[in-house]
């Protein structure tokens, strides 16, 4: 049986009330394709890491997070939905054995009832909310209801005309589902689920929507989306989903429900079809995604409240169906080894289990080359760095291009500087990246040569009485100095989801 899992790391507190804001990281993999329970579990410990969801109620799972503190939650699976939904025994046996066998020495504190059931199975609709209560009434029997809240995720298509957010409701016909829905979560203080992803906002919707939009980019106040009924304004896609469900659920009356956001996410490849499926967009909107948590921003209808956020997903599923954007939303390849390493500008670098710690500073795609040139001609001169390899007729003068030459420059002063915050920015024409640059004999410094051996970026510096470095005479013709902006990168925790 196929199990899926869902590590949820707490960064900060700090919502409304006494709850928490979460950044998480979802898995969605095969038995057959993923670590053991125990070994989950020991990254888990490993990297503090204290709240996971799981997508089902896997019994090896729920043993081995045991005795950890690790508050779990659980799911019922759609395919069980329609016999719990229709008979409250059904659901008592599901609540006792997999949460009251378990507890307390497992810390189970929500449990997920399906996903996205009225888009993915709308013939279980029906018993949806009978589901929610016959679960609930087990817990009340066990006195287990102060302690666990029961929800379902939803997929944000069920929202119709979501911008602008003050206009938006949930789609009519699911009314008779979302009116009693809305009224459980209300009266048991739980929270609407909801699944937001701006990449397929940004695919479906034809250039309508920008990518830097999409992306928590920063936009200048004529670019900015505003609400023309309300006069707020919105910088990314986010924040208007999530205050269109605001927006639904106030429409239908009901203003206290706050909303988790259970999935999200950007691809890091994808297919000819899919070209904004690329490593340095999955970057820029988990990095922004968890720095807009973290900062407690909220949203503009509600801006002092941070939204719990799960990111889709913790490792790549190469063995998925469908398209090459579907095998890879994950922060991980099936090895463990991180596809990039988030970089928070100002709060600190995730993914900080990288133990190799490699990282690469090269040129930026698209880069003006007037730019790298300028900076490579620093890089070869003021900066100090042996750029003797770029020369005709050494490892790494091929490619002769521009682009090529201020890479290996960039990342040498890089790894010279030991990867010091705002050393790899070159007035924004150079970005941090964990793929190895190196190709044929040309090693890039800081990278694991086939002996297994990192080379020491810092070996490269000329000694304290040179005066130029090897090449300075033909990369450097400038006298100013170039100034690199700083970049504040510091861990955010002895461990991130890690």
């Amino acid at each position: 049986m196929a199990i899926f899992l869902l590590l949820l790391l707490l960064l900060v507190s700090a919502v409304a009330g006494d709850e928490d804001a979460f950044v998480g990281v979802n898995i969605g993999t095969d038995l057959s394709d993923m670590p053991s329970p125990t070994q989950v579990v020991a990254l888990l410990k490993a990297q503090s890491i204290k709240y996971v969801r799981l997508y089902d109620a896997d019994r090896a799972m729920l043993l081995a997070l045991a005795n950890t503190g690790i508050q779990v939650t659980v799911s019922v699976p759609n395919d069980q939905l329609l016999g719990i939904g229709q008979s409250n025994a059904t659901a008592a046996n599901w609540v006792a054995r997999n949460v009251i066998a378990h507890a307390p020495a497992t810390n189970i504190t929500a449990i997920a009832v399906g996903s996205e059931v009225l888009t993915a199975l709308p013939n279980a609709a029906p018993v949806l909310v009978s589901a929610l209560k016959f679960i609930h009434s087990a817990l009340v029997a066990s006195n287990l209801d102060g302690q666990i809240k029961v929800s379902t995720p939803h997929s944000s298509s069920i929202i119709l005309d979501s911008f602008p957010p003050s206009q938006a409701f949930f789609n009519r016909s699911w009314d008779p589902v979302m009116v009693p829905l809305l009224k459980f979560l209300q009266s048991t203080g739980s929270y609407l689920m909801l699944n937001v992803y701006p990449y397929y906002d940004y695919m479906q919707s034809n250039g309508v929507i920008p990518l830097d939009y999409a992306l928590f980019r920063p936009l200048p106040p004529n670019k900015e989306a505003v609400d023309a009924n309300t006069l707020l304004h919105y910088t990314n896609v986010f924040d208007a989903v999530v205050d269109a469900a605001y927006f639904a659920m106030s429409y239908l009356n009901f203003t206290k429900i706050p909303i988790v956001v259970t999935e999200t996410g950007w691809p890091s490849k994808g297919d000819s079809s899919e070209p904004d499926a690329t490593l340095e967009n999955a970057n820029t909107y988990n990095s922004n995604l968890i720095r807009h948590v973290l900062n407690n921003t909220g949203t503009p209808k509600h801006p002092r409240i941070a939204v719990s956020t799960y990111i889709y997903e913790l490792y790549n599923e190469d063995l998925r169906p469908g398209s090459v954007s579907e095998k890879n939303w994950g922060l991980f390849d099936a090895n463990g080894i991180p596809v990039y390493i988030l970089h928070l500008t100002g709060a600190g670098t995730v993914l900080a289990n990288d133990t190799t710690n490699q990282t690469f500073c090269v040129a930026k795609e698209g880069a003006d080359p007037k730019m790298l040139q300028a900076a490579l001609d620093w890089a070869c001169g003021p900066g100090k760095v042996e750029c003797s390899p770029l020369l005709q007729g050494h490892p790494c003068y091929e490619p002769d291009n521009v682009v090529s030459h201020s890479t290996y420059a960039f990342n040498a002063y890089f790894q010279q500087m030991a990867k010091s915050p705002g050393t790899c920015d070159f007035k924004g024409v150079a970005t941090i990246t964990t793929t190895d640059p190196s190709h044929g004999s040309c090693l890039f410094p800081g990278s694991i040569g086939k002996n297994g051996t990192i080379t020491n970026g810092t070996s490269l510096a000329p000694s304290s009485n040179s005066t130029s470095s090897g090449c300075a005479s033909q990369y450097f013709y400038g006298t100013g100095s170039f100034t690199t902006s700083v970049i504040i990168a510091v861990l955010l925790m002895s461990a991130v989801f890690l």
